[in-house]
């Protein structure tokens, strides 16, 4: 009983933590996206913003699963809230007097380092379910639903709490603001996190990293088609759109524009959040098969490759107006609802493919994935709306999922 409410307790403990972190990492991408827009880059521009922080990610994720291993998972979880508070820090320090080049390179070079921050706190949360997470009866699919669920909703609020922040504040007060608040959740977190997370091996090897299973190596594959088919039009084309559909320009217009925005990000951020959390009840997780689950992840991919090419003809043939607009919003829910439903099998099928003794690792390898995932995702975004605007996006998001698709039809039960 003991064992079982330490576990409990550290893993609210490291859910409160990645709550914090996602939070800021939301509100961080839309400041960002937005005040950059309004001082007049390029959808490619906006892009670059983001790579590096994405490359990061794929760093990142191969190199923390060993780094948890050797040295424990409260050390990687640690370092990557500490990092964040130092790269809001050094973004409140641009100066808009640089030129664009300068600006670019500098918040390119911070983005990288919340890239790092990021996925060191997302492989630590991640991996800790598995160690954690009561054996039997689908308790492992509930606890890493709920964990992942519960962060897409939080980030969903970043979303609207950076556009929020945007229009009332200011880049810099906002981004300070977030800062101090990080700083004080994480030392809450040092102060109170619990015994029970993995302390780390000294003869952990980096080359074990690359020591993965065909199951494993084949749901990687499908994590980075599926999450680029996402941001390649959440990134930078639906927000650009969005824009350029409600500003008129005015100080009043990019007010709107900003909340309207922030508020779509925020409810399909919240939406995939809710969906993703309940996973495990909508697919009947408790009585079905791990075979039945891998099926269960081939056929919502399929399902999933049909929504943005529905969305990309009718957007080509009819234009930007108020009625595919509408439409638009109303497919891109039920594209974060099913998506959702995906990912929260992903994230549950990487769990049961790895072993306790190799979970950093494998979760590590298999986030590196994922964040290659959004890489390739968010240089397209830019480039695809560049060339023919959100409708390119969505048939670009298409082609990928069908690319998942092929990758989830691989997995061996």
């Amino acid at each position: 009983m003991t064992g079982r409410t330490e576990g409990l307790t550290a893993y609210i403990a490291v859910t409160a933590a990645y709550w914090a972190f996602m939070l800021t990492d939301g509100a961080l991408r839309m400041l960002v996206l937005l005040h950059f827009h309004t001082l007049g880059f390029s959808p490619v521009q906006l892009a670059y913003l983001f790579v590096l922080y994405e490359i990061a990610g794929v760093v990142t994720n191969l190199c923390a699963g060993w780094i948890a291993a050797r040295f424990g998972l409260t050390s990687t979880l640690y370092a990557g809230l500490s990092l964040q508070v130092v790269a809001l820090l050094a973004l409140s320090q641009l100066d808009p007097n640089w030129g664009i080049g300068l600006s670019v390179a500098f918040v390119m070079a911070v983005q990288g380092a919340s890239g790092v921050a990021k996925d060191l706190s997302k492989m630590s949360a991640k991996s800790a379910v598995k160690v954690l997470a009561p054996s039997g009866q689908g308790g492992l699919f509930r606890w890493v639903a709920v964990l992942t669920g519960s962060k897409n909703a939080v980030k969903g609020f970043g979303f609207l709490l950076g556009a929020v922040l945007l229009a009332i504040w200011g880049f810099v007060p906002s981004v300070l603001g977030m800062a101090a608040i990080l700083f004080f959740i994480l030392c809450a977190v040092i102060w109170k996190m619990p015994s029970g997370l993995p302390k780390g091996k000294k003869g952990t090897k980096f080359g074990d990293v690359f020591a993965t299973t065909s199951n494993v190596n084949w749901l990687s594959a499908a994590r980075v088609f599926l999450f680029g088919a996402r941001d390649v039009w959440f990134v930078v084309g639906i927000p650009i759109y969005f824009y350029a559909v409600l500003s008129d320009g005015s100080e009043a217009g990019n007010r709107q524009a900003f909340f309207m925005i922030g508020s779509f990000m925020a409810v399909w951020t919240i939406l995939y959040g809710f969906v993703q959390a309940n996973a495990p009840k909508l697919l009947r997780a408790t009585t079905r098969s791990e075979a039945e689950l891998i099926a269960a992840a081939r056929t919502w991919v399929i399902a999933l490759t049909i929504i943005p090419a529905v969305l990309a003809v009718v957007l080509w043939s009819a234009g930007a107006s108020t009625g595919t607009t509408i439409a638009l919003v109303l497919g891109l829910l039920v594209f974060g609802a099913i998506f959702a439903v995906n990912s929260s099998l992903h994230s549950y099928l990487i769990l049961a493919f790895t072993s306790g003794e190799r979970v950093t690792m494998d979760v590590g390898f298999y986030y590196m994935a994922n964040a290659g995932g959004r890489l390739l995702g968010t240089v397209l975004s830019g480039l695809s709306y560049q060339i023919g605007g959100v409708s390119a996006c969505l048939a670009t998001a298409s082609i990928m999922l069908a690319l998942s698709a092929f990758a989830a039809g691989r997995l061996q039960s």
